[in-house]
C-alpha cells in the first residue's frame, strides 16, 4: 500500500516549528550561559567593579572620619577662644557642601571620580582653615605680653572619682538646702600638696576665714584670681611671687568643711567662673570628660 506524502503546507509548518523551537532553545541557552558562565572579560570587569566599590567605601569612611575630626577641632577652637581668651572665635567657613555626602547611587558613574576629588579638595581647604585658626592661637600665646591663665589642676594625680561638685546651685551639707557653690571640690586626703595653677602674686585676701578656713589668694595677670580654701598648711604669704606648679599649701578641712577636700575657685575681673572649664590642660580628653561629668552631676558640695 502506497503511503500518502504530506502536503506542502504541513512541511512548511513543521519546518517553521522546528526553526522557532531551535531559536527559542538557543535564546534560553544563551541567557542561562550568560548568568552562570562568564567570559574572561566579564570576570575582569566584575573584579574591577568590586575593587572600585571597596576603594570608594574606604574613601567614604575616611572622609567622614576626617570631617568628624575637623568638627572636633573647630569645637575645641571655639572653646579655647571663649573660655581662655574670652573672645569670639574667628569664623571659619563651614563649607556646607561638606555636610552632606550623597549616596553613591545618586551620582552618575561618569562623575563619581570628579565628585570624590572635589570632596577631598574641600576637606583639605577646611583643614587648612582650621589649622590657620590654631596658628593664630599659638601666635597669641607665644607673644611676650601674653599671660597664661590658670589652666591646670591644683593637685597632682587626681582621678575623676575625686572630683566633687562644681560651681552652681548645690546642696549644702550643713543646711541641707540648695546654696550657690562658688568653686569646685577635690575630695583628696588631708595633707595632699596644693600647687599654684599659674604665675602670680599672693593677694591680700590670703588668711583664715570662718567659712573657707585657711585660704590662699593668688592674683594673676589678665584679671584672673584663684582661691585655694580649707588648707591645713599655707607655705606662702601676702605679696610673695609664686610660679605655676609651686607648692603653696596642703589639703585640710579648716573652716566649715564636711570632710578634707580642696575648694578651688577661679575669678576673672572679680566674677566667679566655673573652674571645671580651666582644668582640661593637665588631663587627657577622656579624663576631662569623666571629670566634667562628675562635677556637673554631683549635687552636694563639701562646704
Amino acid at each position: 500500500m502506497q503511503m500518502k506524502r504530506p502536503g506542502i503546507k504541513k512541511i512548511i509548518i513543521r519546518t517553521l516549528s522546528f526553526l522557532l523551537g531551535t531559536l527559542a532553545f538557543t535564546i534560553v541557552l544563551y541567557f542561562v550561559c550568560s548568568l552562570f558562565i562568564s567570559t574572561d572579560l566579564e570576570k575582569r570587569l566584575r573584579a574591577e567593579n568590586r575593587m572600585y566599590e571597596e576603594a570608594f567605601s574606604h574613601l567614604w569612611d575616611h572622609s567622614e572620619m576626617l570631617q568628624d575630626a575637623i568638627a572636633g577641632l573647630q569645637y575645641k577652637d571655639n572653646d579655647i577662644y571663649g573660655l581662655v581668651f574670652h573672645a569670639n572665635a574667628p569664623q571659619v567657613d563651614p563649607m556646607g557642601s561638606l555636610d552632606v555626602y550623597y549616596a553613591s547611587d545618586t551620582i552618575p558613574e561618569s562623575r563619581l571620580a570628579s565628585y570624590t576629588d572635589s570632596k577631598a579638595d574641600a576637606l583639605l581647604e577646611r583643614t587648612v582653615a582650621v589649622d590657620a585658626a590654631f596658628g593664630r592661637i599659638l601666635r597669641t600665646v607665644a607673644s611676650e605680653n601674653y599671660a597664661y591663665p590658670p589652666m591646670r589642676i591644683p593637685l597632682d594625680s587626681v582621678s575623676y572619682p575625686q572630683v566633687g561638685a562644681s560651681m552652681g546651685q548645690k546642696i549644702n551639707p550643713f543646711y541641707k538646702a540648695f546654696v550657690f557653690h562658688s568653686g569646685i571640690d577635690f575630695v583628696v586626703s588631708r595633707g595632699t600638696p596644693v600647687y599654684a595653677t599659674a604665675d602670680g602674686v599672693v593677694g591680700e585676701g590670703t588668711g583664715h576665714f570662718r567659712t573657707l578656713g585657711n585660704l590662699v589668694e593668688i592674683k594673676h595677670k589678665s584679671g584672673y584670681t584663684t582661691h585655694y580654701c580649707h588648707l591645713d598648711d599655707m607655705y606662702v604669704k601676702r605679696g610673695q611671687k609664686v610660679s605655676r606648679g609651686q607648692k603653696i599649701g596642703t589639703v585640710g578641712m579648716t573652716g566649715k568643711a564636711y570632710a578634707p577636700h580642696l575648694h578651688y575657685e577661679v575669678l576673672k575681673d572679680g566674677v566667679h567662673l566655673d573652674p571645671v572649664n580651666y582644668i582640661f590642660a593637665s588631663v587627657t580628653p577622656g579624663e576631662y570628660a569623666n571629670m566634667l561629668f562628675m562635677a556637673v552631676n554631683t549635687k552636694q558640695s563639701m562646704d
